[in-house]
């Protein structure tokens, strides 16, 4: 049996001293069957270990009915015959730039602030989803002959709370679930956020882009004796909608590896593949210095500018990265796998099939509600990833006035008797033109993705604050909501009312067309562009690439190799606001920041 352990000033392996250093590739944004290429360009860059957080609403997006919880015990065989490592970091809250932090809407949308604090009603859910997914790593731990070590308690507890008492719960529920490696906590290098985060008895451990020497001066302050681990070494930075991609100097970022190791430190490369934010799961992050401010939603891409790029290549920063670590090696490092292949020959998808937003809601929306006092929000009807029509009669007569959304999130298309009148933004909640009484209104309101760090975590989405026509609050709202996981089940998309793609473009609804795969089978990846559309969803062969949106800076959505077929594959196209010319277009891909200079990430 092996003993992994936390000594005064190393981690111990059976006695010894070791270091780890460790890469972040989190096993629900990789396809299942990339994970063992992305796992020897881990060990090939010279890490001997991989770190993954753990998605909740992933895995149990609505109460009770949890989907295969398994992975992660796939994804850990996976890592054990790679050789290598692996550290778990169950949450139950995560951040990761994922939607709600990890946290089910059912979770947030019940307990509001009471979430991550000692509540009984929310430990109660948590402790419920701990015991279903722990036996996953719990068979797996080092003692038992596996290559889990290291269990994380919560997740940057500091930047958000204080609450001693639930954290110092939540480490006893590992241990009372089986959890023995191990456990530690991981903050930001500041006062404040390591006292608020920290857990007497657990290793402490910080998360830092720069500075490991200042960094690691602040963490001894707090925990004298130990191990120095930076948890979260930012290698790269994540891109938000609308924004200029981030970059970071990739020699600037191998000196700063460097800074960590000649420390005596561990780490973890953060990330060392990031991955995509397929489905429509990525999340979003608010402005300001408090995280509090302007909605900031996040791509689809997780690429993240890591050594291992979205597709699955080898960077410069890669070959640095492997030159620093090749230092503190025991031998030679493992050569690289073979680069995945990119989609040798352009293939154009014309799409030929054509449904309305309204015969797609029909076909594959929830049951409409009744008439309510108020708009419901997302929340309250279940929605988690997907849009909601909200119904509402202006009374008449009356003289047109200013119609507004209060409290919008995140965005909405607005119809006045069937005539689009407007999108509306949470910046700018009322329409352009007034609207007159006996007038009905639609708003098609779209989840962005919720906020996954800061004080705004858990914020309800939809109408948050009602439907006004001048002062005057309208009631009777009805709301029937389209989820995106309606468009998984199988078949269902089978119901839906194709018939002829309109001959103008701009129209909203779900577009289908097909295309031959012939010599496609075993590609590592394509890229799927659509010029000319606005935004939506795109899936291939019923897997769901994720959002895309006109405004940029992500062009190009990523294709698994796997998701491709030899034969006949089907698209489908989403467009919520503005579709472009009938077809998309099939290439081998380039990454989202590729020939842009960005903005620069210290």
């Amino acid at each position: 049996m092996t003993d992994f352990t936390v000594g005064d000033d190393h981690f111990r392996l059976d006695g010894k001293p070791v270091r780890l250093l460790s890469g972040a590739l989190h096993y629900f944004r990789v396809h299942e069957e990339q994970w063992e290429h992305r796992l020897a360009m881990l060990a090939a860059m010279g890490l001997n270990c991989v770190e993954t957080y753990v998605p909740w609403n992933l895995h149990e997006e609505r109460e009770g009915v949890y989907r295969d919880v398994g992975a992660l015990g796939r994804f850990l065989d996976a890592v054990e015959r790679a050789g290598l490592w692996a550290v778990v970091r169950p949450g139950p809250y995560i951040c990761a730039e994922w939607e709600n932090g990890g946290l089910p809407v059912w979770v947030t949308g019940r307990f509001g602030r009471r979430v991550r604090t000692r509540d009984a009603g929310y430990r109660a859910v948590v402790e419920r989803w701990f015991r279903e997914l722990l036996p996953q790593v719990v068979r797996r731990q080092v003692d038992r002959g596996g290559p889990v070590i290291l269990v994380q308690a919560e997740n940057e507890y500091g930047s958000y709370g204080s609450d001693a008492v639930y954290l110092e719960w939540l480490a006893g529920l590992l241990r009372r679930c089986g959890v023995s490696v191990p456990l530690f906590t991981s903050d930001g290098p500041e006062d404040h956020m390591l006292t608020g985060g920290s857990v007497p008895g657990l290793l402490a451990t910080a998360n830092f882009g720069s500075g490991a020497r200042e960094g690691f001066e602040v963490l001894r302050r707090h925990q004298p004796k130990g191990p120095l681990m930076c948890m979260e070494f930012w290698c790269g930075w994540f891109d938000h909608w609308g924004a200029e991609p981030v970059v970071r100097d990739a020699g600037q970022a191998a000196e700063a590896l460097r800074e960590i190791l000649e420390c005596g430190a561990s780490v973890n490369i953060y990330m060392a593949h990031g991955g995509t934010n397929f489905a429509g799961w990525a999340g979003a992050n608010r402005g300001g210095p408090v995280q509090d401010g302007e909605f900031q939603p996040t791509v689809t891409s997780y690429d993240y500018d890591a050594p291992v790029d979205e597709y699955g290549r080898a960077t410069e920063k890669f070959h640095l990265f492997r030159k620093v670590l090749q230092e503190y090696a025991q031998g030679p490092l493992p050569a690289l796998p073979p680069e995945p292949a990119g989609l040798a020959v352009p293939v154009r998808v014309e799409l030929d099939g054509w449904a309305g937003l309204d015969g797609v809601l029909e076909a594959l929306g929830d049951p409409e509600g009744p008439e309510s006092g108020v708009a419901p929000t997302f929340e309250e009807l279940g929605v988690g990833r997907g849009l909601v029509r909200y119904r509402v009669a202006v009374p008449g007569p009356r003289i047109p006035y200013p119609l507004t959304a209060a409290g919008l999130r995140d965005r909405a298309v607005v119809y006045v008797d069937g005539v689009r009148a407007g999108v509306l933004t949470e910046e700018s909640v009322t329409l352009p033109e007034p609207v007159a009484g006996g007038a009905v209104v639609e708003l098609w309101v779209e989840s962005l993705g919720r906020v996954n760090y800061g004080p705004r975590l858990g914020e309800p989405k939809g109408i948050t604050g009602g439907v006004l026509h001048e002062r005057q609050y309208l009631h009777g709202v009805r709301a029937r909501g389209l989820r995106l996981d309606a468009f998984e089940e199988a078949g269902a998309v089978a119901g839906v009312p194709f018939g002829p793609v309109p001959v103008a473009s701009g129209e909203r609804g779900l577009f289908r067309g097909t295309f031959t795969g012939a010599g496609t089978v075993g590609v590592g990846h394509a890229g799927l562009r659509l010029p000319g559309w606005t935004r939506g969803f795109v899936w291939v062969n019923g897997f769901c690439l994720g959002r895309y949106w006109s405004a940029g800076p992500q062009e190009t959505l990523y294709v698994p190799g796997p998701v491709l077929r030899e034969g006949v594959n089907e698209v489908w196209v989403l467009e919520l606001e503005g579709a472009g010319g009938p077809s998309v277009e099939l290439g081998p891909g380039v990454p989202v920041r590729s020939g842009t200079p960005g903005v620069v990430q210290p």
